[in-house]
């Protein structure tokens, strides 16, 4: 997916106050953000996922302030909120790698974006411990703290510095570990290098800002991936799942990458064919 595939931005809504308002509302809750630095778990949500009480406190207030401001409803990863496949919606990840948060390490942000019919068309990116705030719509151009960003170069995958998601070799589903690993191996012939940041979110801003020139998540959460889809999609990147297929709320997975990269991501992970036959029985391991 590229800029040129979602719709226009809403007819009724000025992009650039709902920027503005944005991002004045992500700024309010800055200080508190980083005062929650190393957090201690509050509400376990599964295997090693967790939420900190910040989370639920960033995202009460985030949630009534742009509710409050711009008459659009909020779906939040801890309270939930309304369908994000129909209509305009903000979606917002109050802390986006809080593993990373609660021990202490400073690789975390606030994630923001604004849906329409399941589609990301608005996108912030707020990474308060690294000093940097990207906002962008598609079709608007990508800004980070304030600055006109140039639009993503075409690249080659051998010159490309791609941040890979979290895996574990036993863990089972979509993507199981032993496909992961084996795209890992196979990206590491590949790539110029990879890094593993633990937040889909930085990996995606920085995707968006040209810092790394490609992300891979197994992630299918909305929250996780639709800020960064719309920063990418505005700086002229491209977007999908990791089959190639256009990139919506309900997709299982986030391929995010500059023209040139993203095409050949598509290809070498194909080539790897259907990651479920990577699946290996539980009883191997026992």
């Amino acid at each position: 997916m590229t800029a040129t595939d979602v719709p226009d931005f809403p007819a009724d809504l000025d992009p650039n106050r709902l920027l503005a308002t944005a991002a004045d509302v992500l700024d309010s809750v800055t200080a508190r953000f980083r005062d929650g630095l190393g957090a201690p778990s509050a509400i376990t949500k599964g295997h090693t996922d967790f939420a900190t009480e910040f989370d639920l406190e960033l995202e009460r207030i985030i949630s009534a302030e742009l509710q409050e401001r711009t008459g659009i409803g909020v779906h939040g990863e801890e309270y939930g909120g309304p369908d994000l496949t129909e209509g305009t919606v903000w979606v917002v990840d109050p802390i986006d790698g809080t593993f990373n948060y609660s021990a202490g390490v400073p690789v975390a942000g606030i994630l923001l974006a604004l849906l329409h019919n399941g589609l990301p068309v608005l996108g912030l990116t707020w990474l308060p411990l690294s000093d940097l705030k990207y906002a962008g719509f598609v079709g608007g151009g990508l800004t980070c703290n304030g600055k006109l960003l140039d639009p993503l170069p075409t690249l080659r995958l051998d010159e490309a510095m791609l941040a890979f998601g979290a895996f574990n070799l036993d863990s089972r589903g979509r993507y199981p570990g032993s496909f992961r690993v084996e795209l890992l191996g196979e990206l590491s012939r590949r790539t110029a290098r990879l890094r593993l940041f633990g937040s889909t979110g930085f990996d995606l801003a920085l995707t968006a800002g040209g810092q790394i020139n490609g992300a891979i998540s197994f992630g299918h959460h909305a929250w996780d991936n639709a800020a960064g889809a719309a920063l990418v999609l505005a700086a002229g990147g491209q977007i999908s799942d990791l089959a190639g297929e256009p990139w919506t709320v309900n997709s299982p997975s986030i391929l995010a990458a500059g023209p040139g990269v993203h095409g050949e991501l598509v290809e070498l992970i194909s080539q790897l064919g259907d990651p479920r036959a990577f699946e290996v029985p539980k009883e191997k391991y026992r």
